[in-house]
């Protein structure tokens, strides 16, 4: 078995019109994972429940209202759609990130760094969470959403320049 893993990484709505995207795209980096599928789109309505509720069973565990409500914020402006590659990557992401309500994030996260928004809060006003970055949970659903969202000629294997220069 292998450790290196490939992981889905979508920049949502609210990192884009932030205009953080490169901020947290070089956390990632950083953390020395390989991008090797990158591109900015705006799913539709039905791109969205093919991601959420076939892949990720939202309506089913939470309910139709806070899909709805999350499609609404999702469609708000483009997204951007990243597979990163590395060791363990998918467990690694989900610690950079953390969890998925902004308020319980764990100090120096992505979410503890840039967002603060409560379950309770985005309920109340019925906006859907915006915790600005989604990640894939496990490598099964990793493999789903990456193939949901890229084409294999999309998705590029390359040596990363650090690799070039060390043996």
């Amino acid at each position: 078995m292998t450790h290196v893993q490939r992981t889905l990484v979508v920049l949502k709505p609210d990192s884009v019109g932030r205009s953080i995207t490169w901020e947290i795209i070089s956390r990632f980096e950083r953390a020395g994972l390989h991008i090797v599928g990158m591109k900015m789109v705006r799913p539709d309505k039905k791109f969205l429940f093919h991601h959420y509720e076939t892949i990720g069973t939202m309506v089913t565990r939470h309910g139709e209202k806070i899909f709805e409500d999350t499609v609404a914020t999702m469609m708000r402006s483009p997204i951007v759609a990243i597979v990163l590659e590395g060791v363990e990557v998918i467990e690694y992401v989900r610690k950079i990130v953390w969890s998925t309500e902004p308020k319980s994030a764990a100090p120096g996260t992505i979410r503890w760094d840039y967002a603060h928004i409560s379950y309770g809060y985005s309920d109340t006003v019925g906006i859907g969470i915006p915790n600005l970055v989604h990640a894939s949970g496990n490598a099964e659903e990793a493999e789903k959403e990456i193939k949901h969202r890229f084409a294999s000629e999309e998705l590029f294997e390359y040596d990363p320049l650090h690799k070039l220069f060390t043996r």
